[in-house]
């Protein structure tokens, strides 16, 4: 099953945790936004860019990063090159869906490498998707080159804090090991590992597209994982705004539904409110009903997750 496409995890997405370190940089912001997930969203984008806006108006230094999955629903000309042409235009590393878009693989379909306990239904569609997608990437060549420039994680020195953003886990592009499965599963010991190789104190993750904030220890030192989920779709039953991952010393000027304090720093899931209803409109005229993308998530988009608010944190 692993070999499958959809399900295989290409050599290009692998990385060792001790290598993560050494492409660290500096960030003198006073707030940092992680979002992944937005999936070809433009009101979620506009939300996100009007949050940014509203903490430089406070006086705050803000980095915006977009952490990969940026691209997804956005499967027409016009909106794909303005989702692209945007999100470039601020902070942003591969999410598996650029990197097949930026290097198209038969073998790896989506990228998604979906474990064993995703249906296949769910694996399929997901391939059909970026098919159509990386038909839309093709007519714009430039945008291509200009993804497959971005890399696949980013290491940042940030309130005094080694910061770890990754698009999957300690070891690839597309690893499910900071899921909220894996935590279930008693993925404690490999998460530690990952924060002593790499030498972090918070990682921020993505791709798995359900939220969380955990902590613990590595080697005697207290760390924290976040997950946003997605930004640009619901995330929590019933509610049917994205997440962001907000990190700062600074008091936040919007609600959080979880939040977790590590040394000097706050790390809170941020709602991110957009327009749903205009946002439906345009998806169902992009994804019709019985299409790929209407089977596997209008549904989510409408109604959320089972997921409720009280087991963000875990």
């Amino acid at each position: 099953m692993s070999g499958q496409p959809g399900r295989s995890c290409p050599l290009g997405y692998r990385y060792r945790p001790e290598q993560l370190a050494d492409t660290a940089e500096r960030w003198p912001e006073d707030v940092l936004l992680v979002a992944g997930g937005l999936y070809g969203n433009p009101f979620a984008l506009d939300a996100l860019e009007a949050m940014a806006a509203a903490e430089r108006a406070r006086g705050h230094r803000v980095r915006l990063l977009f952490n990969g999955d940026f691209n997804w629903f956005n499967a027409e000309p016009e909106l794909f090159r303005d989702i692209n042409r945007r999100v470039l235009s601020h902070d942003a590393m591969l999410g598996n869906i650029e990197f097949e878009l930026a290097n198209p693989s038969d073998a790896a379909g989506c990228g998604c490498s979906y474990p064993a306990f995703i249906d296949q239904g769910v694996v399929e569609r997901s391939n059909r998707i970026m098919r159509r997608l990386q038909q839309e990437a093709a007519q714009t060549p430039e945008i291509g080159e200009h993804l497959a420039a971005l890399k696949r994680w980013r290491f940042g020195i940030f309130g005094g804090l080694n910061i770890l953003v990754v698009h999957g886990d300690g070891d690839s592009l597309a690893g499910w090991g900071l899921s909220r499965e894996a935590f279930a599963a008693g993925n404690h010991p490999q998460v530690s590992e990952w924060f002593d190789r790499s030498g972090a104190d918070v990682i921020v993750s993505s791709h798995t597209c359900l939220p969380l904030l955990w902590s613990g220890e590595a080697g005697g030192r207290p760390c924290l994982v976040a997950n946003n989920g997605s930004a640009g779709m619901a995330n929590l039953a019933g509610d049917p705004r994205g997440l962001v991952v907000r990190i700062s010393s600074k008091t936040a000027i919007y609600d959080s539904v979880a939040r977790c304090s590590t040394g000097p720093v706050t790390v809170e899931l941020v709602p991110l409110a957009f327009d749903v209803d205009r946002w439906l409109a345009l998806f169902d005229q992009l994804w019709p009903k019985g299409s790929e993308a209407a089977l596997s998530y209008r549904q989510r988009i409408v109604n959320g997750p089972s997921l409720e608010p009280n087991r963000l944190v875990l």
